[in-house]
């Protein structure tokens, strides 16, 4: 019998939001935890059609139509099945395989690779509970897992040697490399088994099938962790570890909480924190970020608090950013340094230490903010405009406009709040140009218009109007030289800024403190400085 494979159409699934999909065709609101909308395929007032992001489908309870995202986009658009798939993958992203049917050799080798990777996860199972494995038994109770902890999330043991290789030995070599659990030895010297001395932690797909594993060192060789490779079975960048043990925590909890590590996960899930996930691997990718926006769009990131964990929440964020919705609550927390949730969680602190880690992160906006002063000397004019255009271009990946402006006004807001330049500013009454002096501004931007871009700086911080370029009624009919031209806007600007000086220091006097004292004076030297120059250019 031939079939197709089913592997493309779950990816689509995985990556597209059916709320998303379906909500460019048709208003959709939130109620409870599905959402709701007039049904597209027959006439309605009052809205019975739900889509439901948890389940991945759609139904109406008027008219009783039903489906997922491949159907709705085949029924609304009067398409073909592959007609539909190379819309929702160009949609998604990906490439459009070829497909072809399965034969029955294709269908025998998929079987055997499923019962390799199952049957491995029950030796290694045992193996724990035998002397093989009592060193590494030993290490998993010292991390504070009980027996049945042990045997919910059947962790096992890779002893050395050929364990794996010689127990399926009658499968074809191809299908065992396949799985990434043995290779083979060069020189005809045999197979051998991948993972060797190692405690192992079964890796599930969305389904609960074990499809790969994890395995950690324990003799302090690095790297700590390895995983399987990339196999037919597995793809590291599409697979959230802890996910099957976590789904119904999610919609419990409203919000799915990401650490770095498995035990992190495990150690989060069993101390009261079921919505944990985790990445495999250091890289959390765009995949990961989309399977869990399906279940619910309220993601904690909790990361350690050394800077690998600084730098890995930065690149969550700019994940995150990308899809981000209005109805998405997008926090950051982070671990004491030099330290992760196991950590926490196993100190004096315990649970309630690593609740308030958790209760206490901070919104998606107030990170990016964070992040922004972090990276940028924004003590300084030109460290607050690389600043702002970090801000700005990170603000641009959000696809919701209104949700892209309501952060960008989050920034201006916090930057004339934070900022000492912008505090200046806000003390001081900013320096306004008379007519005489906007009439001459004018007539420049007419005849030299390259120099009005070249200071363009000055008339932005001053709000200088000088009327796009068009003389005003009575503005000299002879335009300056370009040489004059400059030495008038080299002058105008020496005595604002000169006059801004003045304006703070009358600040700092009004308002004396230590601080301020030692400030009085350096204002004081830039003013004689100023003046100085401006004498220069006035005998010029």
């Amino acid at each position: 019998m031939k079939t197709y494979s089913n592997n493309f159409n779950d990816e689509l699934r995985s990556r597209l939001s059916i709320v998303d999909v379906i909500g460019k065709r048709v208003p959709l609101s939130k109620r409870g935890k599905d959402f709701w909308g007039c049904c597209p395929f027959h006439n309605e007032k009052t809205p019975s059609f739900k889509v439901s992001e948890e389940r991945g489908n759609y139904y109406c309870f008027g008219c009783g139509e039903k489906g997922d995202v491949i159907s709705f986009t085949m029924k609304t658009n009067n398409m073909q099945y592959l007609d539909a798939l190379r819309e929702l993958a160009q949609m998604a992203g990906v490439k459009m395989p070829e497909y072809k049917s399965k034969d029955e050799a294709t269908v025998a080798r998929e079987k055997s690779y499923h019962d390799i990777v199952s049957g491995a996860a029950k030796i290694y199972a045992q193996k724990l509970w035998t002397p093989d494995g009592e060193f590494a038994l030993s290490y998993i109770r010292g991390r504070g897992f009980t027996d049945d902890d042990i045997k919910k999330y059947e962790i096992g043991f890779a002893p050395n040697g050929n364990i794996i290789a010689n127990k399926f030995s009658a499968e074809k070599t191809e299908n065992l490399v396949a799985t990434g659990l043995v290779r083979v030895g060069e020189m005809g010297r045999g197979n051998y088994d991948f993972f060797r001395n190692k405690l192992m932690f079964p890796i599930h797909n969305d389904k609960g099938v074990i499809v790969a594993f994890s395995g950690r060192s324990l003799d302090g060789s690095e790297p700590k962790y390895i995983n399987t490779g990339e196999t037919g079975l597995f793809k590291k960048r599409a697979t959230v570890f802890g996910l099957n043990f976590a789904r119904n925590d999610i919609y419990k909890a409203n919000r799915s909480i990401v650490v770095e590590g498995q035990i992190d996960a495990i150690k989060m899930q069993l101390s009261g924190f079921g919505e944990t996930v985790a990445p495999l691997g250091t890289a959390l990718s765009e995949e990961h970020v989309m399977i869990l926006n399906k279940l619910n769009r309220n993601i904690t990131f909790c990361f350690d608090g050394d800077k690998a964990g600084i730098k890995a929440a930065a690149r969550a964020a700019g994940i995150a950013m990308a899809q981000l919705r209005p109805e998405s609550d997008i926090r950051f927390a982070f671990c004491p340094a030099k330290g992760d949730p196991d950590t926490v969680l196993s100190g004096p602190g315990g649970v309630p230490a690593m609740r308030k880690i958790i209760d206490d992160a901070i919104p998606l906006e107030q990170f990016l903010w964070k992040t922004t002063n972090d990276n940028f000397v924004v003590s300084t004019p030109a460290g607050q405009t690389q600043a702002e255009k970090f801000f700005m271009a990170e603000a641009e990946k959000i696809q919701d406009f209104t949700l892209q402006n309501s952060f960008k006004k989050f920034f201006k807001d916090m930057k004339f709040k934070e900022w000492k330049f912008n505090k200046v500013a806000d003390a001081a009454p900013v320096p306004t140009v008379n007519e005489i002096e906007n009439q001459t501004l004018s007539s420049i931007a007419t005849a030299h218009p390259e120099l009005i871009e070249k200071h363009a700086e000055f008339f932005v911080k001053f709000n200088i109007d000088i009327g796009a370029g068009s003389p005003r009624p009575g503005a000299e009919a002879a335009p300056l030289q370009a040489s004059e031209a400059e030495k008038f806007i080299v002058g105008l600007k020496l005595k604002y800024y000169l006059m801004s000086l003045q304006n703070e220091k009358r600040e700092l006097v009004r308002t004396l403190s230590d601080e301020g004292i030692g400030r009085i004076s350096e204002i004081d030297a830039e003013i004689q400085k100023v003046s100085e120059n401006i004498q220069k250019i006035s005998e010029a």
